[in-house]
């Protein structure tokens, strides 16, 4: 699905001594299919974005259209349900919303309340079981007896159970230890891959940013600040850095590499391991000539 928003601005408790413009003027294109990384500083506006993806908000001005449905000031959208079904939003914590008596029950509550047939949900939940690593066999234990990390692989799996084709992400990865949080990334750039959704991030990892999204989006104070590719944008330290953002941790060594060695390697989501080598074949190369 396709994703744009073309002069949208929104206003919280308009026309009251607590206005508040959260978004201002934001134009900008998600292709069907891409990954996107929406980042910037607390207050920035990434939650009331987010929040206009699924209808939960519309306009105050502009107008934003996903796939075929279109989201403008004071016209009421017909068909928001069906909307809904095709955005799954993973918000922060999403463990906190598990209710149900049993983790099958939990997963199978969206796709119900979508009127899904009961044939397809059964279909459904050991596809989703399966993406985000869960055993079948702990279908009927309550979804609380878990680990945390378990209960948030609940949450998610009962998201894709709607079969999405839009996945917002949340700070996904809120809570977890490191090894959890590159677990869970990993598991949603394998979904956004084999599934081929538009997937859009919204984080304050720059190395998340990095690592998974092909496109960024940087919001301030409620304005599109930049835009474009992770490796472009992160060669503006200091734009980042007026808006209170740092470079990941993994450019930093690369600059201090090539100011030491003077030896320049473009970033390619290379491992650690590969990058690794690839320095050591370039000093040596450096070795030689002198």
């Amino acid at each position: 699905m396709d994703i744009s928003f073309n002069q949208v601005s929104y206003t919280y408790q308009p026309n009251t001594p607590f206005e508040h413009h959260a978004l201002k003027d934001l134009s900008f294109t998600i292709p069907s299919g891409s990954f996107v990384a929406v980042v910037g500083h607390t207050g920035s506006g990434k939650s009331t974005l987010i929040q206009h993806l699924n209808g939960l908000l519309r306009p105050t001005a502009g107008k934003v259209q996903i796939g075929d449905y279109h989201l403008m000031a004071n016209k009421k959208v017909t068909s928001i349900k069906s909307l809904r079904k095709h955005v799954g939003v993973v918000f922060q914590y999403p463990e906190h919303q598990l209710f149900e008596e049993t983790i099958k029950k939990d997963i199978a509550f969206g796709p119900r309340n979508f009127n899904t047939p009961q044939a397809e949900i059964e279909k459904r939940i050991p596809e989703v079981m399966a993406a985000v690593n869960l055993p079948l066999a702990i279908l009927e234990r309550p979804p609380f007896d878990l680990s945390g990390g378990q209960m948030r692989r609940v949450a998610i799996a009962g998201v894709l159970a709607m079969d999405p084709s839009v996945l917002v992400l949340d700070e996904p990865t809120a809570g977890l230890d490191p090894k959890g949080q590159q677990q869970i990334m990993d598991m949603f750039y394998q979904l956004h891959q084999e599934k081929k959704l538009t997937t859009i991030l919204v984080t304050h990892s720059m190395e998340d940013a990095l690592r998974y999204a092909d496109h960024m989006i940087i919001l301030d104070h409620g304005s599109k600040y930049m835009e474009g590719r992770p490796v472009d944008i992160f060669k503006e330290k200091e734009k980042l850095q007026a808006v209170q953002l740092d470079l990941p941790e993994i450019i930093h060594f690369l600059r201090r590499i090539e100011e030491r060695f003077g030896i320049s390697i473009p970033y390619r989501k290379q491992t650690m391991a590969e990058l690794a080598t690839e320095i050591k074949t370039k000093l040596k190369g450096v070795s030689k000539h002198e």
